[in-house]
C-alpha cells in the first residue's frame, strides 16, 4: 500500500493549457533507495469506464501550498485542475516556491489527493482507491502508480505514498490513520493534514474562496 516513489512520468493532455505561474521550488522531497522513475502511464480516458468530471459542486477545496522566502503560502486553484492530475502538476511545477509546491483536493467530501511536485519529481497520494471508479483525479492517481481500478466490492485504502509529507511534519502513520477515517468529512481531514504542516492559517483564507 505504501509506496514512497518520487515518480517522473507524463499523462496524457485532456485540454488545459492556462498558462501557469513562475518556476517553483520549494518543500524538500526526500528520495529513499525504493524511487522510481515511470516515463509514461497508459489512460483509458477514452474508455467507456473512466468517471465523469467531478462538478464544482462535488469539488470541496483544491488548494496548493508552497513556500516563498520561507514564509506560507496557500492559493486556491481552478475548479478543472481537481480533475487533472497533469495539469495540476503542471500548475504546481510553474509555482514560485522555495523548493516546491503541494496540492490538496478534496472531493465530495469522501475522498481527498495530495500531490507533491519539485521540477520533474511527483509523489501522489490518494486516500481511497475505490474512488478511482468515480473521480477522475482519484482515477489518475493509480494510473500514475501503475495501479488497477478495484472492483466495486472491494474495500476502501489509501494507495501512494504515505511518506509524502513527511518532512513537512506529517508522518507516514499519521496520513494513514487519517485517510482511514472514512467517517470524517475528507475535507476536514485535509484542513488538519495543512495544518499538521503549519499552513493552517493561510490554507484557512484559501478555503474562504470556496465558502
Amino acid at each position: 500500500m505504501s509506496s514512497s516513489d518520487d515518480l517522473e512520468f507524463e499523462l496524457p493532455n485532456r485540454g488545459d493549457d492556462r498558462a501557469g505561474l513562475e518556476e517553483l521550488e520549494d518543500i524538500v522531497i526526500i528520495d529513499d533507495e525504493d524511487d522510481a522513475d515511470v516515463d509514461e502511464v497508459d489512460d483509458d480516458e477514452d474508455g467507456d469506464d473512466y468517471p465523469d468530471d467531478a462538478t464544482e459542486d462535488d469539488i470541496d477545496l483544491i488548494v496548493a501550498l508552497y513556500r516563498e522566502d520561507g514564509s506560507p503560502v496557500a492559493l486556491a486553484l481552478d475548479f478543472e485542475l481537481a480533475n487533472d492530475l497533469e495539469a495540476l502538476i503542471t500548475q504546481l511545477r510553474r509555482m514560485p516556491g522555495d523548493g516546491g509546491a503541494v496540492a490538496l483536493v478534496s472531493i465530495a467530501s469522501e475522498v481527498f489527493v495530495i500531490v507533491r511536485v519539485r521540477g520533474k519529481h511527483v509523489q501522489a497520494f490518494c486516500s481511497d482507491a475505490v474512488a478511482a471508479a468515480d473521480w477522475p483525479i482519484a482515477r489518475d492517481v493509480l494510473d500514475m502508480l501503475g495501479l488497477e481500478v478495484p472492483e466495486d466490492d472491494d474495500d476502501s485504502t489509501p494507495v501512494g505514498d504515505l511518506g509524502i509529507l513527511a518532512d513537512a511534519g506529517l508522518h507516514d502513520f499519521e496520513l494513514e490513520a487519517m485517510a482511514e477515517d472514512y467517517d470524517e468529512d475528507s475535507a476536514n481531514l485535509v484542513e488538519r493534514i495543512a495544518t499538521r504542516i503549519k499552513f493552517g492559517d493561510e490554507f484557512a483564507k484559501a478555503l474562504a474562496s470556496f465558502e
